[in-house]
Parts: structure tokens; sequence; C-alpha cells
């Protein structure tokens, strides 16, 4: 039976198991051969891990818990971290089975600047660890391309550990950085912007190859949801957090770009066609004719 257990809690995601256990203990009796049958289980698994065991309470709360994980993980690998924050989809409602702990610690010198991808109590984890002044230095670089995970991991991340006011000290920083915007695009860039956008669409009108309206219509929903988060004084954002960014700056235009895409790629093209040539006229409209680099 013990085996049993262990193969099932084996098979079952982590917070599956962690959520089971908890739902199922109101229901049992204290000292029953049950409970402690799963903490025998639970114990066993988090022996069975070297350099993971804190006890099986722990192990299953940590499993469970994103918080609890990631201050136990800073506890462990950086004892004299000067700040740290937990940050990521973990910490909200979008949280899924595959999210992971995204830690930024602050550190007085090596092992800092590092990235590092590890797993730790069932959890996927990136580590972004940075000096004071690596944390300026990459906050500058990504500001200068619109698009900077670092200010919005620390903004509107959890604090983790902050023993003499560094992290809150940047987290205000990073809030009200994030809150002016990125800098303005000159009448340059937004021109770049126009005339890509414009040639894409000109190329979508006269694609006849399904694979290639695939790759332009795809290439064709970044550039239109950039071009309108640009043009609008809005952050940029990779891959889904492109997506969110154009949902909360217009809701409006992420809903008409999404699902005309999704009709565009089977080969319904003129919706979508319509609303990137919309999104261009936001931004002063196609440019080709006439374009210019000096």
């Amino acid at each position: 039976m013990v085996r049993a257990v262990a193969d099932a809690m084996a098979s079952t995601p982590p917070d599956a198991t962690a959520n089971a256990a908890a739902s199922a203990a109101p229901n049992a009796m204290a000292g029953t051969v049950a409970d402690a049958m799963v903490r025998a289980v639970a114990g066993a698994v988090a022996d069975a891990m070297p350099g993971q065991h804190r006890g099986a309470g722990t192990y299953a709360a940590a499993m469970d818990d994103p918080v609890l994980a990631a201050r136990e993980l800073v506890h462990n690998r950086f004892p004299t971290a000067r700040a740290a924050f937990l940050a990521g989809s973990v910490l909200t409602d979008r949280r899924t089975p595959t999210s992971d702990l995204d830690i930024v610690v602050l550190l007085d010198g090596p092992p800092a600047p590092n990235r590092e991808n590890l797993h730790f109590r069932g959890w996927p984890v990136e580590l972004f660890v940075q000096t004071e002044a690596a944390w300026r230095a990459f906050a500058d670089q990504e500001t200068l391309k619109r698009n900077s995970p670092l200010l919005a991991m620390c903004a509107d991340g959890l604090l983790l550990t902050d023993p003499n006011g560094l992290g809150a000290s940047l987290q205000a920083e990073a809030r009200t950085r994030w809150a002016a915007g990125p800098p303005p695009l000159s009448d340059r860039e937004l021109d770049y912007q126009r005339y890509v956008l414009t040639d894409l669409l000109d190329d979508l009108r006269g694609c006849a190859d399904p694979d290639e309206r695939v790759h332009l219509v795809a290439h064709m929903l970044q550039r239109a949801s950039e071009l309108v988060l640009l043009e609008g004084g809005h952050w940029l954002g990779k891959g889904k957090w492109l997506s969110r960014r154009l949902a909360g700056a217009d809701p409006e235009m992420h809903r008409a770009l999404t699902e005309a895409a999704a009709q565009a790629i089977t080969g319904h093209t003129n919706n979508f066609t319509t609303v990137v040539a919309r999104a261009l006229d936001q931004a002063g409209g196609p440019l080709w004719d006439g374009y210019t680099i000096r």
C-alpha cells in the first residue's frame, strides 16, 4: 500500500499532491494510520532528493507554496543576500502547472552577476543574481530597448528578504521608472516601424502560399502589437508578455488583432489586414513610397 501511495505521488504534479493531502487532512483523525503513511511517504520522497530535506511537512508545503519555496532557496543559496524578489505569473491567478519561480537576488559581489536555471522543491527556478551596480546597468540597458523584465519583476514582485532596506529602495525606484514608461520613439524610429509593417501588409495581400502565410501573420501580429504599444508610450514584451502588455494598454485592439490573426492563419485574411491597417493609421498611416534611410 505504501508503494501504491508513493507511486501515485510520483506520477502526480507537485501542486496536485500537496492539494490532495491538504484537502484530505480535515477529514482524517490525527495519528491515524493513513496520516502516518502519508507523512512517511512524503519523508521518503524528500530523502530521495539529496540536499533538499528539511522534514516531510516543510517539503510538502514548499512544493505547494511558491513563496515558501523561494524564501528557502534564497536562505540556503544566498544567506548574505542584500535583497531578493519573487516575481512572475506564479504570484497571480495566471499561475499554471508549468509556472516557474522568477527570483531576483542582490549580492555585494561574486557570484553576482549571473543567471542560473535549476529545480528546487519540485519548482523550476530562474535566478537573476546581481549586484546593485549590475542591477542599475541592466535596468538602463533594458529601458533603452523599451522592454524591461527586470524593472517589471522588481516593481510587481514580492520582497523575500530585505535586511538593510535596499530591496524596498530598488522596488520604489522600479515602480517609479515603470510608471514613467519607456523612452518615446523618435520620428526616425516611428517611420521605420510604419515602413516594416506596411511592407509586410503588402506581402500578405499578395501571398498565395499557405506556409508563408502562417509565418507572415505571426510576424505581423508581433509587429502590429509592438507598433500600438510604442506609439502609445507603453512598455514592450516578448511572447506571452507582449500579449499581456497589449491587453493592458489597449484591450480592444488586443482582442481584434488576436481574433483576426487566428482567422488569417486559416486563409481568411481580410479582417486581419483591416485591423493591421487600423494600427498603422493610429501611428501615422502606411509608409513605403518615398521612405529613405540616410
